[in-house]
């Protein structure tokens, strides 16, 4: 039964939001303009939280190890952060969808002195995070509130190392943010060594995967996938990060951390990539629909 707005549960631990110690956490509920968003206490550690909006888990964020990845798709996206660039060397990154802003704190726990931009359309959201699960106040870290697709057409040209695209309205990816028109706009904010992320969610009969591959394969010559395999299997509903660049992208390295991730997953690129797709044609703005709504089993 959803709590109240601003209610707050006591679960009778040691150590308080925030910065606080020595006090009961707990968790925050509160309407934010995507619908009702939860902040739970990791019970296993001290001052770890997840974030979900209405149900469906968003992040997952540790004040005190921002290295510390917990959803599995957000562990992949940590590998494409720690292979865009020698390892410690600032980057430039642009994250299209906040949440927690997980990934954000990762690039500046792991390379220091990065200059980031997040875009997420639901200010309260991020009033509620700043807030309850506050930045570090000197990551070189700014927040727009607007529509992904308007906040990445003020990126300068070639600005970006990095851009990753992890954006969800009611669970689902809004269709602006499928298109080949989108993908246009992504490759002339990155660098021409730069490279683009997305996290995508489909299930059987991967359709939308398969058109999103399309896609993105229309604008960027270089692709990866990386995925469980019984998601690409088609046997369950789940995430996928596509990854893609202008430039030939460390496939061998990727492929061993996600075979060697406690999430193990699979690299697919090259022709066998092309070949997924079964001829799925790309999405252009003119067609283009929302990802697919989750079943509700996968958040029980």
């Amino acid at each position: 039964m959803a709590r109240a707005k601003n209610q707050r549960v006591d679960d009778g631990r040691d150590t308080g939001r925030g910065g606080r110690r020595g006090q009961a956490a707990e968790a925050v509920v509160e309407a934010v303009d995507g619908g009702l968003a939860e902040l739970l206490p990791d019970r296993d550690r001290a001052r770890a939280w997840t974030l979900l909006i209405d149900g469906a888990p968003q992040s997952h964020v540790d004040l005190d190890d921002p290295s510390f990845l917990s959803f599995e798709y957000q562990r992949r996206l940590g590998h494409v952060i720690d292979l865009v660039a020698p390892p410690g060397k600032p980057v430039h990154v642009v994250h299209l969808g906040g949440g927690a802003m997980t990934l954000a704190r990762y690039t500046a726990a792991t390379r220091p002195r990065s200059t980031q931009q997040v875009v997420e359309r639901d200010a309260a959201l991020v009033q509620l995070v700043r807030r309850e699960v506050p930045l570090d106040p000197n990551a070189r870290i700014r927040v727009r509130s607007t529509d992904a697709r308007e906040g990445l057409a003020k990126v300068p040209d070639g600005w970006a190392d990095l851009v990753v695209a992890d954006v969800f309205s009611g669970a689902r990816t809004p269709a602006h943010l499928t298109s080949v028109e989108f993908v246009t706009e992504v490759r002339r904010a990155v660098k021409d060594s730069g490279i683009y992320a997305a996290n995508l969610a489909d299930g059987p009969p991967l359709a939308h995967l398969r058109g999103q591959i399309a896609t993105v394969a229309s604008v960027f010559p270089e692709l990866a996938l990386v995925a469980d395999p019984t998601v690409l299997r088609g046997k369950r509903f789940g995430n996928a990060v596509l990854v893609a660049s202008g430039r030939p992208l460390p496939i061998a390295e990727l492929t061993r951390r996600a075979a060697s991730d406690p999430h193990p997953a699979r690299v697919e690129h090259g022709r066998e990539l092309l070949d997924f797709t079964g001829g799925a044609s790309p999405v252009t703005d003119a067609v283009a629909v929302a990802s697919p709504a989750p079943p509700p089993s996968v958040f029980r």
